[in-house]
């Protein structure tokens, strides 16, 4: 049985039982089954699948190993956890995180206006509000107003012109007011491609001597008892947990001299994100070498360390970690439309009466391949290919010759692999790099995978069925998009093996794990390619229930969010219909009807079946 590496990035979230992937909760359906259900509603292109028991998962895992933490050593401080806004805005999943967070006082932390207004008309009763991010007025009048409607909120200063625009704000008006947080600038920093966020040279953040300057406007214009957090952050998706450790080191002693310079309302230490999620499928090594209980206990042995040294209170832990709370959460589904290497089957082959010698061998090398023989008819097949493309080039062999080579050199090299399959032969990786086959899915990376294009985030993908029956095709993923970039090209470092399957009998779904942090809200619309049709899972003990399905925008939906009229659009089409000579009179409103039909369907590609 392939397990694509589940035993490494599942986290028994997901299992497979049989043949499929299931959902590790109650009454484990199966994914494939959610899909097909779904899809036999009329429901085309890809899914994402919500699973709101896994936020709640999280969530309780995070405060209950840090309540451990703090058991254990005794701690006297008490912890907090915020969740960024920009890791998911949408309000299926807000309001699934939201619900199932309830009992924990989970905050929410806000880095632009609009965050803002979602995070006051939003929050629940006595969680807090953590405003991050670089300020106007505007804004800080925004949080001024949060904290009179009685919310919990901080706004953390990015640099002294903030202070002083709260300071201006806030001038002569009677509290409540927003408590104020600080952002530290360390020189401690992450590892990896979210490093910058670190480190002395980082967009956000006070240096030493900015934060004395702090401490002095804040007590010449008499708030510095609004001052209750520090905030810093070294790097999203840490993979180890020795930069953490120096990290705190230096933001624990910041925080101690910062009460013995007069800041005795300061109680708190916001360590922002960085939890490392697990994303790998290689079976091993896993990226993420350290677990959430040696995060828990590391941090708050460290600040009590520091605390006692120094004779100050040990700061209340609050931490952020929006990628370890919403990652898992969700899954893409994806289905195969297309598998390119059926060009290269033999009812393609066009053989003559008389062909070249080189390929009447490979003929003969296709028919009496076996298990004994493989290795060595797979080295003598690739010699006659070259040998036959460079007679190609120099003009002794024709088109349907170079055809022939290549479909009878790929035929004999699929057959080796499968007679080969349970050999160790280290060459078979090397010939797979070279004949992946092409699996057209009907999906944007763009839109639904960006941190794959942008940043080469891999994650995790299997199919959801077929589990049973080893894979043996080395898989190149295409999506439909007229983009080359538009590829999950095969890594022999990581290879993703899939089925042969024919698509007109049957359906392939891939699921891709671990998308539910960030990949919504970055995904772009590249060839105008809209967000997949969202569904939220809810799971009990006898079967599942679809909550919350919102489909795909319709395709006028997106041409009129790009500033066109679609009235225009309908009326110039039409016109179109009407004026041409090409269309019969009698059948002009039927095509118009069809023109109509399309335009409120989505931009995904329709499967036949």
């Amino acid at each position: 049985m392939q397990r694509y590496g589940i035993d490494v990035w599942g986290e028994d979230d997901f299992i497979i039982d049989g043949d499929k992937v299931k959902v590790n909760h109650l009454s484990s359906p199966a994914l494939y089954d959610i899909v097909t259900h779904i899809r036999s509603k009329g429901t085309k292109g890809p899914l994402l699948l919500r699973f709101p028991h896994l936020l709640k998962k999280q969530i309780s895992l995070i405060y209950e190993t840090f309540e451990n933490s703090f058991k254990e050593i005794e701690y006297k401080g008490t912890f907090q956890a915020v969740f960024p806004l920009k890791v998911n805005q949408y309000q299926d999943f807000l309001h699934s995180l939201l619900e199932c967070s309830k009992e924990f006082d989970y905050g929410l932390e806000a880095g632009s206006k609009a965050e803002l207004i979602i995070a006051m008309s939003h929050i629940n009763k006595d969680a807090p509000i953590s405003v991050n991010g670089f300020k106007d007025k505007e804004m800080i009048e925004l949080g001024v107003l949060s904290a009179k409607m009685g919310q919990n909120i901080t706004l953390t200063i990015e640099g002294i012109n903030e202070l002083e625009s709260i300071i201006e704000v806030t001038k002569n008006m009677k509290k409540p007011l927003p408590k104020i947080g600080i952002r530290i600038k360390l020189h401690s920093m992450g590892a990896g491609i979210w490093a910058k966020s670190g480190g002395i040279n980082s967009k956000f953040g006070l240096t030493s001597s900015e934060l004395i300057e702090a401490i002095e406007l804040l007590k010449e214009h008499k708030l510095l008892d609004l001052f209750t957090i520090i905030h810093f952050h070294i790097g999203s998706q840490m993979t180890n947990i020795t930069n953490l450790k120096k990290a705190l080191r230096e933001a624990g002693n910041i925080y101690a001299d910062l009460i013995k310079l007069g800041a005795t309302n300061l109680n708190s230490i916001n360590l922002g994100g960085g939890l490392g999620v697990e994303y790998t499928q290689n079976e091993a090594f896993a990226e993420i070498t350290y677990s959430l209980r040696e995060y828990a206990s590391d941090t708050t042995f460290m600040l009590q360390s520091i605390a006692k040294a120094k004779n100050v209170k040990e700061p209340n832990i609050i931490i952020e970690s929006g990628r370890f709370i919403a990652a898992s959460s969700a899954v893409l589904v994806a289905p195969v439309f297309e598998l390119f290497w059926e060009e290269y089957s033999q009812k393609a082959l066009k053989l003559k009466q008389k062909n070249p010698p080189l390929i009447e061998e490979l003929n003969e090398l296709y028919k009496y391949i076996n298990s004994k023989n493989a290795l060595e008819y797979l080295h003598d097949s690739i010699d006659h290919l070259n040998s036959l493309l460079t007679l190609f080039d120099l003009g002794y062999i024709d088109l349907i010759d170079r055809s022939n080579s290549e479909i009878l050199t790929h035929l004999i090299i699929k057959k080796a692999i499968v007679l080969l399959k349970d050999k160790p032969v280290r060459e078979l990786t090397q010939i797979q790099d070279k004949i992946q086959e092409k699996y057209l899915i009907n999906f944007s990376i763009f839109q639904s995978l960006p941190d794959f294009w942008g940043l080469g985030q891999r994650f995790p993908v299997m199919p959801l069925a077929k589990l049973d029956s080893k894979p043996t095709r080395s898989a190149s993923l295409w999506d439909i998009t007229c983009d080359s970039d538009g590829e999950i090209a095969f890594d022999s470092k990581n290879p993703l093996f899939l089925h042969s399957v024919d698509i007109d009998k049957e359906d392939y779904f891939l699921g891709f794990f671990k998308v539910g942090a960030y990949q919504e809200v970055l995904g772009m619309k590249h060839n105008l390619f809209s967000r997949p049709t969202t569904a939220t899972i809810v799971i009990n003990e006898k079967n599942y229930e679809i909550k919350a399905l919102t489909q795909s925008d319709a395709l006028i939906d997106i041409l009129e969010d790009l500033s066109y009229n679609p009235v225009a659009i309908k009326k110039k089409l039409y016109q179109n219909i009407e004026n041409s000579p090409f269309i019969q009179k009698e059948k002009k409103q039927s095509v118009a009807d069809h023109i109509d039909i399309i335009l409120q369907e989505n931009g995904y590609l329709k499967t036949v079946n």
